[in-house]
């Protein structure tokens, strides 16, 4: 008899590519399982003018009505973009039961028709506006086209696409607008599940924009005690990508960053070695904080703590507190 096993997911395009694709590697794994996937109109779906901030951030916005479904007993587990989970905060009696293998990590550029990369680099983005919702893409951008001028841009990875393509402007809090916008700056992987990665027009290096703490990793979150489901998640992890996922977050977690905080962290693996690069910017784009560090790859958590602690000694928290909402 077949096992019901319900998973909870937003909406979107790219929620649902990424969710089915834990049902697949699930039911490959365990063909007696029957998955079911939940959908959530989460409050960051449903709002699509406002800025993140005033729902909690990404925490608020996207997982927080799904991770209670799983605390309920509603849901067995959870999929979450892991770079949309909070990392300065833990969610009681939850744990990450598994994580996907890596996509590409790094960050893109899409054009609308008409505009190039050389006419963005040679006017360093003068006359241009540039989309996005990411304070950290947005101050690296800032450092790549200094004269650009960066737009609020909100909606899933089609949608954003959708109104570049349409010359649409992005609605604001205030009944406001802005835009239309001349570019976009999203996540690659974000691109590859809707099937859009087409209209990359160029894929920043980690040296030019060093991606988001656990960009690129899928996330299935479950109930900590529920030890069944753990070992049903367990059946799918992938050692190397949990292993970066918990450098990267130590390093939020001792940076005890916001959701307004420019903070970047990528790590990769060489045999039994890890390296981990961490960022914090201003707002501006001006200043910015690094530090790099390598470890053993089976301790990513004080690989990640050693960062976070390099970047606080090197003044982050300044910045950190510069940037905070007042």
């Amino acid at each position: 008899m077949a096992t019901r096993f319900k998973i909870g997911t937003r909406k979107s395009a790219m929620a649902l590519a990424q969710t089915e694709e834990i049902a697949r590697r699930l039911t490959a794994a365990m063909p007696d399982l029957d998955v079911e996937i939940v959908k959530f109109d989460t409050t960051g779906d449903l709002d699509q003018t406002s800025k993140l901030l005033p729902h909690g951030g990404k925490g608020g916005a996207f997982v927080a009505q799904i991770r209670a479904a799983v605390l309920s007993g509603e849901l067995h587990a959870a999929m979450h973009s892991l770079k949309d989970m909070p990392g300065n905060e833990d969610t009681p009696g939850l744990v990450i039961g598994a994580t996907l293998s890596r996509d590409p990590p790094n960050d893109a550029l899409v054009l609308r028709d008409g505009v190039t990369l050389e006419a963005l680099r040679q006017s360093r983005g003068k006359g241009f506006k540039i989309g996005t919702n990411a304070v950290r893409r947005a101050a690296y951008a800032r450092r790549l086209f200094p004269d650009v001028e960066i737009i609020h841009f909100r909606g899933a990875a089609d949608t954003r696409v959708r109104k570049l393509d349409n010359g649409e402007k992005q609605r604001l809090p205030d009944g406001g607008a802005v835009g239309p916008a001349d570019a976009l700056i999203m996540a690659r992987s974000g691109l590859d599940r809707v099937g859009l990665s087409q209209r990359i027009a160029y894929e920043f290096t980690a040296a030019e924009m060093l991606p988001a703490a656990g960009q690129g990793i899928v996330a299935v979150e479950c109930a900590a005690q529920d030890w069944q489901t753990r070992r049903i998640l367990a059946s799918i992890d992938d050692p190397a990508a949990h292993a970066c996922a918990d450098a990267e977050r130590e390093v939020l977690w001792v940076l005890n960053g916001h959701c307004n905080s420019p903070v970047a962290g990528f790590s990769t693996i060489a045999g039994d070695q890890m390296s981990l690069t961490a960022s914090v910017l201003d707002l501006s784009g001006n200043t910015i904080i690094e530090a790099l560090r390598s470890g053993p790859t089976n301790r990513p958590r004080e690989l990640g703590r050693a960062v976070g602690l390099d970047l606080l000694a090197k003044g982050a928290a300044e910045i950190i507190e510069r940037s905070r909402p007042r």
